[in-house]
């Protein structure tokens, strides 16, 4: 009983500890955030459009769920993972911006990434 305790504490001791995203990809991340929610876009989940405010609570309860996980490092695997399509169905979400074409939403964040680092 004594060595299964002993040897559940050492295993406990050894699991990795989770490392936050540097304060740069979190910065990139609010910003992309931020941009979403100002943009007076609508996007298109499963087939559905929401307002840009709805969204943003929607990725960032995806974004909570993938730092628990370590899945969220860099703003690129934010967009990877989170914002460019759906979980449960695959799909990829779209983005309707006023005088713009509809496209897909990850070159979408791509280019609101390109935009927060600068030339």
């Amino acid at each position: 009983m004594k060595r299964r305790l002993l040897l559940a504490l050492l295993l406990g001791a050894a699991a990795p500890i989770q490392a936050a995203p540097g304060a740069t990809v979190q910065r990139e991340i609010e910003g992309l955030m931020q941009a979403l929610e100002q943009s007076g876009c609508r996007f298109q989940r499963n087939g559905r459009w929401h307002g840009a405010a709805e969204v943003r609570d929607h990725l960032q309860r995806k974004y909570d769920y993938l730092r628990k996980r370590e899945l969220a490092g860099s703003a690129e695997q934010f967009i990877d993972n989170a914002a460019s399509r759906s979980s449960l169905s695959g799909k990829p979400y779209r983005v309707a911006c006023p005088g713009r074409s509809e496209q897909d939403a990850a070159p979408w964040f791509r280019q609101q990434l390109a935009g927060l680092r600068g030339p």
